[in-house]
């Protein structure tokens, strides 16, 4: 009996493991149905975005559903920061890593689009000024 109740915990992770395993597989498949189509998407610990049409948009993954957060016309794009996730309007430097926020600037609006790492939002900096010249 005492060998039994030895195993139950071993059980227990398990069945945790395999319910957050589901869940992930879920959450990805959610986003590919979303982001079918775009012509730049993202999916991270912070939420999903995608390009489509000429407009971003981002959303989180809440409930077993992406819920839309946001979006932002690139064609009115005019600047993009890149800026630490929590603290304030401190910029990220070069050589900074880890979760950071895009902040995008234009239109007479300012947004902010969270990821989770810094690399990737350098990346899309880069696509996102060269779609918003495209667009003009």
């Amino acid at each position: 009996m005492s060998h039994g109740l030895l195993w139950l915990p071993l059980l227990l992770v398990f069945v945790l493991l395999t319910t957050l395993g589901w869940l992930e597989r879920r959450r990805q498949h959610l986003f590919r149905e979303w982001a079918e189509g775009s012509e730049l998407a993202k999916l991270d610990g912070c939420g999903a975005a995608r390009l489509l049409d000429g407009v971003l948009s981002w959303s989180s993954f809440e409930a077993g559903k992406l819920v839309v957060r946001d979006s932002f016309v690139i064609k009115q794009l005019e600047l993009v920061e890149l800026l630490a996730l929590g603290s304030g309007e401190a910029p990220l430097t070069e050589e900074a890593q880890g979760a950071c926020r895009l902040r995008l600037v234009g239109g007479g609006q300012q947004k902010d689009l969270p990821f989770s790492d810094a690399e990737r939002a350098r990346r899309w900096i880069d696509e996102l000024m060269a779609r918003s010249r495209c667009e003009l």
